[in-house]
């Protein structure tokens, strides 16, 4: 990786799919409503399997290279660039919106330059683990998994779900791994959700303007159809877990009976792996059954660790956030692993409310890790949806996670749910790799 010596360029799009740089302004970066100069030492190369997009209607806040001040490039669209998992953003791109702009889909928006043929993000390498790596899937052994696997469960429904919807159709990475019989297997278990969230990535509301980026699950699977594929996933991949909770599902806690069922079924025939499960954490007895079935760890998922700006954006039925802060500390009293699946946006994430929120929701719940998710949204949509016009004091995505560091040593830092060798042995070490 090459180390920046000054601040790359500012990108911008001709609207007809090419990509240029404007010599005359320094890239910034967005945090809430404003752009601000990112510190040089925050650009790193953009890591394989990243993107960039054009933002049409909207026009890159630059930093003039000749007077210093910041000014709107003029030569078309604003540039924002897709990271790829295991990297977390510290600045959305900058830019301002035009009246007629559309709402940017369901990515994340991270800020970009360009500096000697290299393009650069603001962002960190949080998670050493290959296992979403561009590199290490290959489409050939995806597809004769996906045929080898669909001939081995010829009525299974959920392995048909997974090979033709999602590691076909979607190309998601936990599906290739599945079929490349290797660490994480996905369980999608309940096509219900109990949350309205504004960013759903598999149901929209038909009067909204945007779309969801998938199809949800349209079936109840049974415990006898999760048993059947997850068994000799356990029993032969390396680091192997198996995940209940996917993003094209709803919300698998809804389904807390076929999954106790499906687990103390697992355990009878294997007692190698984790049993993980993605949720809104939305019922802390549910929670409590399957660490009783022997559910090893939880991901909870969520925007804020402010019960306000949780609430604004999953909408939630029949919950609130306290429950969600309930099924942490149930898991944590199991002994099992606790994390939060914590979407960073820039200018939210590290407001200085938030971050004392953040520190009560880890010495409350005695959390063992969080994971750093880049947020997929329109950053003004999102930020008007949940009505945050008022940001006060920043403290910087990296700052905040230094700090956290510092006051809590034993909370761990990763995008993925770790295998149980790192659970229970060095966290530093046993992953995919």
């Amino acid at each position: 990786m090459s180390v920046l010596k000054q601040s790359p360029y500012l990108l911008y799009s001709d609207g007809k799919g090419n990509i240029f740089e404007d010599t005359s302004l320094y890239a910034t970066g967005r945090a809430g409503w404003d752009a601000f100069e990112v510190p040089v030492e925050d650009w790193i190369e953009l890591p394989d399997g990243g993107n960039l997009y054009e933002l049409p209607g909207r026009r890159g806040i630059g930093i003039d290279v000749k007077t210093g001040e910041m000014r709107l490039c003029e030569l078309g669209w604003a540039v924002a660039a897709f990271i790829p998992p295991a990297h977390t953003g510290l600045y959305l791109a900058a830019y301002e919106t035009g009246h007629d702009a559309p709402t940017l889909p369901l990515f994340c928006y991270t800020a970009a330059g360009w500096h000697n043929e290299k393009m650069y993000v603001p962002a960190v390498r949080i998670e050493q683990d290959i296992r979403q790596e561009c590199a290490g899937f290959d489409q050939n052994k995806v597809e004769t998994g996906v045929e080898h696997f669909l001939q081995a469960y010829p009525h299974n429904r959920l392995v048909q779900h997974l090979a033709n919807n999602c590691a076909l159709t979607y190309h998601c990475p936990a599906a290739r791994n599945y079929f490349m019989g290797r660490w994480e297997c996905p369980i999608p278990s309940s096509p219900a959700c109990n949350a309205n969230c504004i960013g759903c990535i598999s149901f929209q509301p038909a009067d909204e303007e945007i779309v969801s980026t998938q199809d949800r699950l349209t079936f109840k699977p049974t415990a006898e159809e999760i048993v059947e594929f997850t068994v000799p996933h356990l029993e032969s991949a390396p680091f192997p877990i198996v995940s209940f909770g996917q993003g094209c599902e709803g919300e698998p806690l809804l389904m807390w009976e076929t999954i106790r069922q499906s687990i103390i079924e697992m355990r009878k025939h294997t007692s190698k792996g984790s049993i993980n499960i993605n949720t809104n954490g939305s019922k802390p007895a549910a929670v409590d059954a399957l660490c009783k079935a022997g559910l090893n760890s939880i991901r909870v998922s969520t925007n804020s660790a402010q019960k306000h700006i949780y609430e604004a954006y999953y909408r939630p039925n029949n919950y609130q956030f306290e429950d969600i802060v309930e099924s942490l500390k149930v898991m944590r009293s199991h002994g099992g692993w606790a994390s939060i699946n914590y979407f960073v946006f820039p200018g939210v994430t590290d407001s200085e409310a938030e971050y004392e929120a953040l520190r009560k929701l880890i010495r409350d719940t005695d959390l063992t890790m969080i994971q750093w998710r880049n947020f997929n949204i329109d950053p003004d949509w999102y930020l008007g949806k949940v009505n945050l016009y008022e940001q006060g004091d920043l403290l910087g995505i990296k700052q905040l996670q230094e700090l956290i560091k510092e006051e809590f040593p034993n909370v761990k830092y990763g995008y993925f749910n770790p295998p149980m060798e790192r659970i229970q042995g060095n966290f530093e070490v046993d992953f995919a790799h």
